[in-house]
């Protein structure tokens, strides 16, 4: 009768749970106690309904029980009570049945094991299932049973799961290598021998767990990694994001041991990277390389290329690797790219917190400015930042913000803002005055917390100028009876005792004032009362000898034994009798030392020890698992130790459940204006944006990380602040999400008939032109310059940076980009500035497609009153971005665009200038090509590729006899070609 009643409700209502108390609650009693006892007996009766489906004949009931147990599980109930009835099912036909009793089995098995062991043989006969779900989630019931009589047969699940054709069975075992590793340590030699052979597995699918076993069962193998390490390079942007940030981890730790530092004053950094390109230069200057101290490893190099598209990933704690793998690998100048990768980030509390300590070297921008919408902590946090950021340049700029947020009505936001103010002023001596005089117009202040905390800053101030503030701590004793905060009285008292000698008119009488009130005042303002009165008994003696003894006596027989000890010491300290000794000499010495100023310092200041993003940094303590990073080696080991055939990255088929949409090949990827609109989204609702996740993802995730580890920055639940459930929660995070569109530019480079990698730039040229002049903009004047980077907007576009100066004796507000010629023109505009102050300039970035044509990008730029048409139009060379490829395949992709594909002249050179660095130099400042290595030395060879279409360029110089050289340009733009050889003709002419 339950279980129809149960089945009934829960067929009207919709819903297992409220099936359950339904049925609880209208459980019948037989017994005349039944009234009283009904709460207990209903316990009894509790599921009775799910354990009779699940027995029952039919398929379809147990199906409908199951997926009603997983439901109960997903909401947080407890439905171990149903282990016997869900276990019977584990033999069952269904494949959906199948997989749901696995679901539930992974979740309880640990708690119910003598029952899991009963079943053991089947688990066992499901790891020889044809179907690659059922023999994963077998393996993975498998190792959730924790009882170490059933090791070896773990063990041998583990070595034939690390060997199956399913590439997502193999990451399973992966899985189940650290539950038994944390099961049976003793097991450890043979679980290397298993991750070993799946580091040199593939698949994508893989690796990251894969990697994650390394990190917890073996982390100092290192040899592991050695031939592996160019594959798990490039493997990485194809990796599912949990695993990225576990491999750029590891792999952090790993460059620190295997390559020098850049970090060098004097060091060198090749953008190519290529080694043959040396080989391929003249003994001149093979004597000059030899002579550089540092020369960047090809591999490290690798590793700072290939995870740098991932800057552009939806996922916040991949952005977040990769960021504290720059910081830890990367020469200082390149540093700097990550910033604004890491600004798209400021929407999580947890990246303010985890970066605060770092951001000086991040660039000063309005982003950080607190807004009325956030949070306590992220303002606390973004204050921290701006405080960090200042310096003379900026500091007028951060002071006004300072005194919008002082009056503030978030109280604790506002003191927090005084103290920013307060390190400011120690820090930067130029403002010091500054903010002493607007800290003193605080003390009028209504609000009892903004004086209190203006009068504890003050007092740390005063110490560093004492001598030239005497007015100010006149004005703070007149303001003394109106401030009832503690903290503030006490610091006031201190003040008047250790400058009482500069005031020595008013600290006497304010001495009186505190010995009326004495016995109602708080402790630390009796302590600092006590101090006063014996500063002034030294100093004054006269006029305050009876008002101290009268505190002495009223200190004596305080409540509080702290304050009667002190009373007493200082009683013998400074009052001689027959019992003081020698020490009442030095009472003068003792009370009236001179104290050394406090060092206003950043609370994150000393967590440089830590690797950043850790749990360890965020916490200032080493956890539990915290490897730490070690020096940079003197000396480099010998790289050939990771020279192995490199392996191209293969596509699996990743297992889902249900069908999954083929992404299209054209849409954006995460613009500014995207960011914009999710920014606004996320503040109307008071939450952080979430990434998507698959199966496979939400799969790998509930294996969990246990031990310390890279820090999540993107919660579900953003109110949190518990930085346990920070990383508890980090598997919810690292869910697979939209590929950046510096990963497809990559693939396409990949798939392309004629091979050909893009590179980082071989040469950045300095060359400024002009946009708009002063005298036509009304004071407003710009230029501009190619970076010869990577757009960040579109793969397709061709990156630009303005430089907007303010020449006027006015402030310019809202400069932004107006109309476009023609309209249908592709830019990337930047944002707009609202206010660029007299003689102030701001460098922005923008992105046009010019679809691979010379001709002008026609535009207005606005201020908030006028308009002015303006142009840009690139040279032939700032089209292209630089190629890697080897000779061989230059030659064979040069046969393959002859006849109307190449063009070609013959130009006189200077002898003198036709060494390969000279020709490098002004080739490479007409075009933005990468430089193919030769092993001849008579000819040199360039490669590049159209921005816009991805059209291979090829440039090959070949010097002959009495200074003449063939300049051959073979690519598929013969008007592009017909420019270059124009423009390069130019070049190497005049050198």
């Amino acid at each position: 009768l339950l279980g129809l009643v149960a089945l009934s409700l829960y067929n009207d209502q919709g819903g297992a749970e409220t099936a359950v108390e339904a049925g609880t609650e209208s459980a019948p009693t037989s017994s005349s106690t039944g009234a009283a006892f009904g709460l207990f007996s209903a316990d009894f009766k509790k599921n009775e309904d799910l354990k009779e489906m699940l027995e029952s004949n039919k398929e379809s009931h147990k199906l409908e029980a199951m997926k009603r147990v997983v439901g109960l599980i997903a909401k947080g109930k407890n439905a171990s009570e149903l282990f016997p009835a869900v276990v019977k099912n584990v033999a069952s036909k269904n494949i959906e049945l199948k997989k749901l009793v696995y679901v539930y089995l992974v979740r309880y098995a640990e708690e119910q094991q003598d029952l899991a062991l009963l079943s053991i043989s089947t688990f066992q006969r499901a790891l020889k299932d044809p179907n690659q779900f059922i023999r994963a989630s077998a393996l993975r019931v498998l190792s959730s049973i924790r009882v170490p009589i059933i090791v070896p047969i773990m063990m041998l699940a583990i070595k034939e799961a690390a060997a199956d054709l399913s590439p997502y069975v193999r990451k399973t075992s992966a899985h189940a290598i650290q539950k038994l590793y944390s099961l049976d340590a003793d097991q450890k030699e043979q679980l290397i021998e298993v991750i070993e052979k799946l580091l040199k597995d593939k698949s994508t699918l893989v690796a990251g767990s894969v990697v994650m076993a390394f990190e917890e069962v073996c982390p100092d193998r290192i040899d592991l990694i050695h031939k592996n390490y160019r594959k798990l390079c490039n493997l990485l942007v194809d990796v599912e994001e949990w695993g990225q940030v576990v491999i750029i981890s590891m792999l952090t730790r790993y460059a620190r041991t295997q390559f020098t530092s850049p970090w060098k004053e004097d060091a060198v950094f090749d953008e190519n990277n290529e080694k043959a390109f040396y080989d391929s230069d003249s003994e001149e200057k093979k004597g000059q390389t030899e002579s550089k101290p540092y020369i960047m490893d090809p591999d490290h190099r690798l590793l700072l290329r290939n995870t740098k598209p991932l800057l552009q990933s939806r996922n916040t704690a991949v952005v977040m690797s990769v960021a504290q793998l720059y910081w830890h690998l990367a020469p200082k100048h390149e540093v700097s790219i990550v910033t604004k990768s890491l600004v798209r980030l400021l929407r999580s509390h947890s990246f303010i917190r985890q970066f605060q300590s770092r951001c000086s070297t991040l660039c000063f921008r309005t982003f950080f400015y607190v807004r009325s919408t956030d949070a306590t902590h992220i303002k606390t946090l973004k204050l921290e930042i701006l405080t960090n950021l200042a310096n003379e340049a900026n500091i007028s700029t951060i002071l006004r913000e300072f005194q919008t947020y002082v009056k503030s009505q978030d109280k604790a936001f506002a003191a927090a803002t005084i103290q920013a103010i307060g390190r400011c002023a120690t820090n930067i001596s130029e403002v010091t005055d500054t903010c002493l005089n607007g800290l003193v117009l605080l003390l009028s202040n209504r609000d009892e917390t903004v004086v209190a905390e203006s009068v504890v800053v003050i007092k740390k101030l005063l110490q560093t100028q004492p001598t030239q503030h005497s007015e100010i701590i006149k004005h703070m004793a007149k303001l003394f009876d109106n401030i009832t905060v503690p903290m503030a009285r006490a610091s006031i008292l201190w003040l008047m005792g250790e400058y009482c000698e500069r005031v020595p008119k008013i600290a006497p009488d304010v001495l009186r004032k505190m010995a009326k009130t004495f016995t109602t005042e708080e402790d630390i303002v009796k302590l600092q009362t006590v101090n006063l009165a014996a500063k002034l008994y030294l100093t004054n003696s006269k006029q305050t000898k009876l008002l101290t003894q009268y505190i002495l006596n009223l200190g004596k027989y305080d409540q509080n034994y702290d304050i009667r000890d002190r009373t007493r010491f200082i009683r013998q300290l400074i009052v001689p009798n027959e019992k003081s000794g020698a020490l009442n000499k030095y009472a003068r010495r003792i009370l009236l030392a001179p104290k050394p100023a406090p060092v206003l310092e950043s609370a994150f200041k000393d967590r440089d020890r830590f690797q950043l993003g850790t749990l360890s940094h965020s916490l200032n303590i080493k956890a539990t698992g915290y490897q730490e990073l070690s020096d940079w080696p003197a000396v480099a080991p010998d790289q050939s130790v990771r020279n192995v055939e490199v392996i191209e990255p293969v596509k699996e088929w990743a297992p889902l459940v249900g069908k999954a949409k083929q992404p299209k090949s054209d849409d954006k990827f995460y613009s500014d204006e995207e960011e914009e609109k999710d920014e606004e989204e996320s503040e109307s609702s008071g939450s952080d944006d979430s990434s998507s996740s698959s199966s496979s993802s939400s799969s790998s995730s509930s294996e969990g990380l246990f031990y310390d580890f890279m820090l999540p920055c993107e919660l579900h639940d953003t109110d949190s602040t518990s930085l346990l459930s920070l990383y508890l929660f980090i598997n919810l995070l690292l869910c697979l999400s939209a590929q950046s569109q510096a990963v497809k530019v990559m693939r396409r480079a990949v798939k392309s008939p004629i091979r050909a990698s893009v590179t980082t730039p071989s040469f950045s040229p300095v060359k400024t032109y002009e946009l708009l002049h002063h005298m036509s903009g009304k004071g407003l004047a710009a230029k501009y310059h190619f970076p010869r980077q990577p757009c960040l907007y579109q793969p397709n576009m061709v990156a630009v940076q303005v430089i907007l100066t303010n020449c006027s004796d006015h402030s310019l507000e809202e400069i932004h980009i107006g109309d476009r010629s023609p309209a249908s023109l592709n830019i990337h505009c930047f944002n707009t500035i609202e206010r660029l102050e007299p003689e102030a300039s701001v460098t922005v970035s923008m992105g046009i497609d010019f679809s691979d044509s010379t001709q002008a990008a026609n535009f207005q730029l606005c201020t908030k009153t006028d308009q002015f048409s303006v142009s840009i139009q690139p040279a032939v060379g700032e089209l292209l971005m630089p190629s890697s490829m080897t000779e061989e395949e230059f030659c064979k992709d040069q046969g393959k665009l002859l006849g109307m594909n190449e063009t070609s002249a013959t130009i006189t050179m200077a002898t003198a200038n036709t060494s390969s660095l000279a020709i490098n130099k002004q080739l490479l400042s007409v075009a933005n090509v990468g430089v193919v290595s030769s092993s001849q030395n008579n000819i040199h060879r360039f490669a590049g590729r159209t921005v816009s279409s991805g059209a291979l360029v090829l440039v090959s110089l070949e010097l002959r006899e009495s200074s003449t050289a063939l300049l051959t340009i073979n690519t598929e733009k013969s008007i592009m070609a017909s420019m270059l050889l124009r423009d390069l003709k130019q070049a190497l002419a005049m050198a």
